[in-house]
């Protein structure tokens, strides 16, 4: 088995944590290589010898087996995008904030390579979305979600909505996210939408901010083919996937959604499970009333 090694160089410990299981993996002889930017840092500053174990970021896909991404979400969500076609399952280590999708954290690394490496771990697939544009030929793909918002005003925007050619709404909004179930936890749920388990084959339609309080999240089958359109603006509109890769279109425009024909796979460990990290991440069943009156107590 080889492990791919990459990381978001804008996080302070990464290069440290890469170092910690580069040094791990050439003492128990495990095959691994090292994304050039992330490779090209750790000779820098540790100034280890890494000849014939860097590949490009486009290499990624096919020349690892397990690919172990050092961040946060966002540096998963990139990833993903990179090697989800080839079907390359991603093993995510938290050094950012929240970490719904990085499996673990830099304390229980150590444990769960070890896991990893008895083959003692299991790998789920998580659906993906596929945006085109009127403007162009290029898809855009998203594991959370792909956003159609304004660009440059504050005035909000009449977001023409299809489902598999029926008329669902015009939304005048600042904008409409569609997110996947994975993404329900992201930028949908700061919305105000439904946190949807992902093993629901299904697409969550949110309009952002609408401007009308009867105006709610609608969720439909993963196989619905959705378009929306901007007939006339002032303005650009913004279409983003994943909050990372972007376009900016002069209305009359019209962007079409559908579920992606490939899959994100993650590593997961035998000993957690989707509600307990909603649990550990959304503080459920935390009472700060009483952890107030607890820290009062003399």
């Amino acid at each position: 088995m080889r492990f791919g090694i990459a990381g978001n160089l804008r996080k302070q410990g990464v290069p440290k944590i890469a170092q910690r299981v580069i040094q791990r993996f050439e003492v128990e002889g495990v095959d691994y290589v090292v994304e050039r930017t992330l490779a090209d840092v750790l000779r820098k500053r540790f100034r280890l010898k890494l000849s014939g174990r860097t590949i490009s970021d486009r290499r990624l896909a096919g020349g690892s087996d397990i690919l172990i991404s050092l961040g946060g979400d966002g540096t998963i969500l990139r990833l993903a995008r990179q090697v989800a076609e080839k079907g390359t399952p991603i093993l995510g280590v938290n050094l950012g904030k929240l970490g719904f999708l990085a499996e673990v954290s830099v304390d229980d690394l150590d444990d769960c390579l070890t896991e990893v490496l008895r083959g003692d771990y299991f790998v789920v697939e998580r659906m993906m979305l596929q945006a085109t544009t009127s403007k162009s030929t290029r898809s855009y793909f998203a594991l959370n979600d792909i956003v159609v918002d304004k660009f440059g005003t504050s005035r909000v925007l009449d977001f023409e909505t299809y489902v598999n050619n029926e008329y669902l709404a015009t939304f005048t909004a600042d904008g409409v996210i569609l997110s996947t179930p994975t993404g329900s936890t992201a930028y949908a749920l700061a919305n105000g939408g439904p946190i949807v388990t992902p093993n629901n084959r299904s697409i969550t339609i949110s309009p952002i901010c609408p401007h009308t309080l009867t105006a709610r999240p609608v969720i439909v089958p993963d196989d619905s083919i959705i378009r929306i359109k901007v007939a006339a603006a002032d303005h650009k509109v913004h279409v983003t996937a994943d909050g990372q890769d972007e376009v900016l279109l002069r209305p009359p425009t019209e962007i079409k959604v559908r579920k992606a024909p490939h899959m994100a796979r993650l590593v997961k460990r035998r000993n957690t499970s989707y509600y307990d990290t909603l649990r550990k991440k959304l503080n459920w069943g935390r009472d700060v009333r009483t952890e107030k009156s607890d820290a009062r107590k003399p």
